[in-house]
Order: C-alpha cells, then structure tokens, then sequence
C-alpha cells in the first residue's frame, strides 16, 4: 500500500523509516500548519536536544490559510549558515560526517525560495546518501480521509508522541544525555554512516499511533 507523508525538514527517524520500507506518496495540496516538522527538526548536541527552524514569510490575516506549496522561506535571515555551523559543532566528531559532509553542504548553501521544494531536496539528498530512491509521486488534490493510501501525514506534527520501540545506537553525546530518540535522521546518518539503511529497514513501525 502507498503511504501518504508531508515533506518535513530533514526528516526525523520514523518518518525516514515510512521512507525507506514502503512506497510513497507526498502530500503537497495541504494548508500550512505552524509547530510541525515541515519547517523544523531536532539533532543531538553537547547540550541536548537542538531545533533547528526555518524562517517563512508570513502573510496577512486577512488572506487567510496558506497552501504548504505556497509557503515562501525567509532568506533575509541567514538560517542556512546557523543550521550548518549547528551540524559540524554536533556532529563534527561523528564517524561519518566526513563522508557525508560534501552531501549534505549544498542544502546549506544554495537559496531556495519556497519551503516545499527546498524539503523535497533535502528528502532527495538524504535518499541519495542512503542509496534509496527518492519518492516521486505526488498528491493532485487535498484528501481529508483518503481511502486508498495509509495516511501518515500525522507524522508531521511535532507535538504528537509516536509510540514505538526505538532500538538504540551510538550517539556522540550519548555518555552526557543517554539516548535521545527520533531526531534528524541525519544523526543517524553520521553516527551508523552505511549501517544506517539496515537500521530503518528493520525498525517496528507498525506500532506507529496518533
């Protein structure tokens, strides 16, 4: 069956694991929300648990909701270089943020106008380093009860607390914070580095709840 998903900023592990063990489809006719993973995501630092946020340009109140493809980000606030230099100062140490460093460093360097096409390309470089391959498929209307797909656009919401077993690796940090779950799935990338597919591949996300 198809899964249905919001493109998120550099997705956290459980949506990354949708990713990796199912056919997806993306969800792009949606309105956007605010507190949610389209524009924000967590690592792991010498101080804990970071956000990274992307600034967007608001619109009046008066126009109402705005369509997620809609959405434009705020470059005049130089957020790229600050979210780069937050992942070397985290994962600078890591066993294979060397490797992927190259990868990754475009997102950070090239402007993007709208948010929804910047976070498919980081769900494309992400794929790439995984060596999967990256989803195409695309909604052509907003479905608030689709029938024929998982909907697992709740994965979105960064309020909600999923409930499932996360088995634990080895993180930079892990001997001052203990193990801190479903971050970025880029702090699984540079710490397991090639391992990290098999790692997605085999988690239990069935228990996955709303």
């Amino acid at each position: 069956m198809i899964h249905l998903l919001h493109p998120a900023y550099i997705p956290n592990i459980a949506t990354f694991a949708v990713i990796a063990q199912n056919e997806v489809r993306w969800e792009v006719w949606d309105n956007f929300q605010k507190q949610t993973y389209r524009n924000r995501a967590y690592i792991c630092t010498d101080r804990g648990k970071l956000m990274l946020n992307i600034p967007i340009q608001h619109v009046g109140k008066n126009q109402g909701r705005q369509l997620y493809k809609d959405v434009k980000i705020e470059n005049e606030y130089k957020w790229q270089r600050q979210h780069w230099r937050a992942l070397q100062t985290a994962y600078r140490t890591s066993p294979y943020f060397e490797f992927y460093e190259d990868e990754i460093a475009p997102l950070y360097t090239k402007e993007y106008d709208y948010l929804l096409d910047y976070n498919l390309k980081s769900i494309e470089i992400i794929s790439n380093c995984l060596q999967i391959n990256m989803p195409n498929l695309k909604t052509g209307k907003f479905e608030l009860n689709p029938k024929t797909v998982s909907d697992d656009r709740f994965l979105v919401e960064a309020k909600k607390r999923l409930d499932f077993v996360q088995p634990e690796y080895v993180q930079v940090f892990g001997d001052r914070h203990g193990f801190i779950e479903n971050m970025s799935v880029l702090d699984l990338l540079f710490n397991e580095g090639t391992n990290a597919l098999s790692y997605l591949k085999a988690l239990n996300i069935k228990p996955l709840n709303v």
